[in-house]
């Protein structure tokens, strides 16, 4: 009776997690309705709704990365992980409301869709590894091939889940005009720089905050 009675504490029950919901999308949307994206010529500081909008993806890129982690500790299989993405999908590339967010929300998924490919590839275990080549690639057909190119950036992203360096020396900081698959980079080395916070995310049980 013992060891069946460690047996379930060793293994948290899928139910204890709370995952990325409409709710809170739309928390982030009232939130970013009341900030203010004005420059103020008085301060270095980034306008308040910029900010915002800075944090929000960042908390996207974080909540579907827990998925991924959840994956790898063992606690989901492929195929659970993949329709938990699909439910965060749905809600993060629903259509943008209209009105003066909706071009900010549109600014806000683009890059979204590299984060969502990637981790699909990752799931399904199949991708690329030679990211140098990869973004040539992508680079080059970002123009002609878009379909293409977002295959460039969701090996990319793929490797970097696995664990790739990736991809600031990539990112070129003086691009006036930044092309989509440049966009898709800067979510690269984000979902870099969030798998590395989430180093011990899951160690415990409790909900994805």
């Amino acid at each position: 009776m013992a060891k069946k009675a460690s047996k379930q504490t060793e293994e948290p029950l899928k139910l204890f997690y709370i995952f990325y919901n409409e709710e809170r999308w739309v928390n982030w949307l009232h939130s970013l309705s009341e900030a203010s994206f004005e420059v103020d010529e008085k301060s270095d500081e980034m306008p308040e709704g910029f900010r915002i909008l800075d944090a929000f993806s960042v908390d996207i890129t974080l909540s579907v990365l827990k998925v991924i982690k959840l994956y790898q500790n063992k606690r989901f299989s492929s195929e659970d992980a993949l329709v938990q993405l699909g439910k965060i999908e749905v809600i993060v590339m629903s259509a943008a409301p209209e009105g003066d967010l909706e071009e900010i929300v549109e600014i806000l998924q683009l890059p979204k869709v590299a984060l969502f490919a990637a981790c699909r590839k990752y799931l399904i275990g199949t991708f690329d590894k030679d990211i140098k080549t990869l973004v040539k690639t992508g680079r080059d057909r970002i123009e002609k091939d878009m379909e293409s190119a977002l295959e460039a950036a969701a090996n990319i992203g793929a490797s970097v889940i696995d664990g790739a360096a990736c991809c600031g020396k990539y990112v070129k900081d003086d691009l006036e005009n930044p092309t989509l698959f440049d966009e898709w980079l800067i979510e690269c080395e984000r979902m870099h720089e969030a798998m590395g916070s989430l180093k011990d995310f899951d160690e415990s049980t409790g909900d994805e905050d």
